[in-house]
């Protein structure tokens, strides 16, 4: 994973907001993602991200994190994506097996 993050966040309440996601996307969780262009994203959560510290082009510090969300529909399709780009999360019922 790249230590360059697009957009990082040092600021105590954005901090907090992208903390308060991390327990909403425990690995193997089947998940609705929206995300704030309005893009929905249906997946399973492959391993529950971390808040990690990353750089920006310009070489500040700060804090972000990454998910990876394996497609519902087509598994072996997968999206990265970076928690401050989440709006909201729904948890979707377990699927029979």
């Amino acid at each position: 994973m790249s230590r360059i993050a697009p957009r990082i966040h040092t600021d105590p309440a954005q901090i907090t907001r992208l903390e308060a996601l991390l327990p909403q996307l425990r690995g193997e969780t089947q998940v609705q993602l929206t995300l704030h262009d309005g893009r929905r994203l249906l997946g399973t959560v492959a391993v529950q991200p971390t808040l990690q510290q990353y750089r920006n082009d310009a070489g500040d510090e700060g804090s972000n994190g990454q998910l990876r969300l394996d497609d519902l529909d087509s598994p072996v399709q997968q999206h990265h994506v970076w928690l401050d780009e989440i709006a909201s999360i729904r948890e979707l019922p377990p699927t029979a097996p």
